[in-house]
């Protein structure tokens, strides 16, 4: 017994100090794309025709970037002959609309959160029910993650429990199959109201790489009424953390 004490007392305190502290974040990290329109070539298209899920489109000389769609893999940036698309290390994704996900110049001013007052409800406990729709089980590792001892997702009061009637609302990952559309409004149903639904990663979001299959509904908007978006593929477990926190303190955790 004494040795393990030892040990841990040699561990240290494990749990990152986000968000009182900056998050340290690798060198490699894909946080929000950033656009410099201006140095843009004329008709140039290598970007959208790099793109793999058709994130990034074109309108005159002006590139618009949907990270609703968006991969982050950076085959755009890398192939951008003018290096007028690169991917910055901001990790504060997560928006209130699916309009602000629209990556463009000017950007427009975004949606504040919902006023309906079901925020006040939990700003001391929040309880998830989590719902897998055919995901790849990327955005659900990186979810499962904060709940571990890095992250440790209970001391914000946010909690991911096993049944739809304990919750609050959903967390979705995937990009609601057929086969799992049914379970996925009979879970909605089952969470008392009024419920709050988030949508994880661009399958959730869009589709995101199967993106109008014919057994894929394109994610969870076209299927319920979804509060936050969180975008990435698979967002990292800091971009989760900061969208739910908004939800606890919208006021707080404003818009990047």
């Amino acid at each position: 017994m004494l040795k393990e004490l030892i040990a841990r007392l040699r561990q240290g305190y494990r749990t990152t100090p986000y968000p009182l502290a900056p998050p340290v974040l690798p060198d490699r990290f894909r946080g929000r794309p950033e656009l410099n329109p201006a140095a843009c070539r004329p008709d140039c298209r290598v970007c959208a025709l790099a793109c793999p899920t058709g994130a990034i489109r074109v309108d005159g000389d002006q590139p618009i970037l949907d990270m609703g769609r968006c991969l982050f893999c950076a085959d755009c940036a890398c192939h951008c002959p003018s290096g007028a698309l690169r991917f910055t290390g901001e990790h504060r994704l997560a928006v209130w609309a699916r309009g602000d996900l629209i990556v463009q110049q000017p950007q427009p001013e975004p949606a504040g959160p919902p006023e309906d007052g079901r925020l006040q409800l939990y700003r001391r406990a929040l309880k998830l029910r989590q719902v897998s729709a055919g995901g790849c089980n990327a955005c659900e590792a990186d979810v499962n993650v904060l709940t571990t001892i890095a992250f440790d997702l209970g001391r914000f009061g946010i909690q991911i429990v096993a049944s739809p009637r304990h919750a609050d609302g959903l967390l979705i990952t995937g990009p609601v199959t057929e086969n799992m559309k049914l379970a996925l409004e009979k879970t909605y149903l089952a969470v008392p109201p009024p419920r709050l639904v988030i949508a994880v990663g661009a399958c959730a979001i869009s589709g995101g790489p199967y993106a109008d299959h014919p057994e894929v509904h394109n994610g969870a908007v076209g299927i319920l009424p979804v509060d936050l978006f969180i975008p990435g593929c698979p967002p990292h477990p800091l971009t989760i953390l900061d969208g739910l926190l908004r939800l606890k303190t919208p006021k707080e955790h404003g818009q990047p």
